[in-house]
């Protein structure tokens, strides 16, 4: 905003009144605040535009048409414990290539720095073994105890149908406990007979 536009400068006058008369702005980049009804207008200047020039539906959709189509992700998001692993495997295997790749590159200068690099760059190859197995582990786990294996051996299974079991139990003696109270409540009453 310069200074003219600020201080209202006689030939700015009438661009603040047409900026008033545009509606709301945005702070920032002039972005109108009133969205759908800017996007009416623009349908509608659309329209005109179509009547002018002829355009079919088809030419209408090539020239407008959106920067990117949002699809359904294909597969589920990984359980929580499975993606922490996954982060951790990801950042011990980047760490221990770039150890590797400075153990590279001192051994290449003749530093004395090389030896050492070279010797933390296997235990971190070993480390980083154990991180891409823990994923793989984290994930049967995972998968056994949430019952996601669907196979006839699988532990989810049999702990959902003793889980099944036990509730089936504790709402039978539920009952039969409701039931002697109801009847026993009644003791000292007389029959309707």
């Amino acid at each position: 905003m310069g200074t003219a536009e600020r201080y209202e400068a006689p030939e700015a006058g009438e661009a603040a009144t047409a900026e008033a008369q545009r509606g709301p702005q945005a702070p920032d980049r002039d972005i109108p605040a009133d969205i759908p009804a800017m996007e009416a207008e623009g349908q509608a200047i659309r329209t005109e535009e179509q009547t002018e020039a002829g355009l079919t539906e088809a030419e209408e959709q090539a020239y407008y048409r959106p920067l990117w189509v949002e699809e359904p992700a294909s597969r589920r998001r990984l359980p929580d414990p499975v993606r922490m692993s996954a982060v951790r495997a990801v950042i011990i295997i980047a760490l221990t290539l770039i150890q590797a790749m400075v153990a590279f590159l001192c051994t290449l200068a003749g530093s004395w720095l090389a030896f050492p690099m070279v010797l933390s760059s296997v235990a971190s190859t070993v480390v980083a073994t154990w991180g891409a197995l823990d994923v793989w582990v984290t994930r049967q786990v995972w998968n056994q105890r949430n019952g996601v294996v669907s196979v006839p051996s699988s532990t989810a299974r049999a702990l959902r149908r003793e889980r099944r079991r036990a509730r089936r139990q504790e709402r039978t003696t539920e009952r039969a406990k409701e039931r002697i109270r109801r009847q026993g409540g009644g003791a000292g009453q007389l029959s309707h007979s």
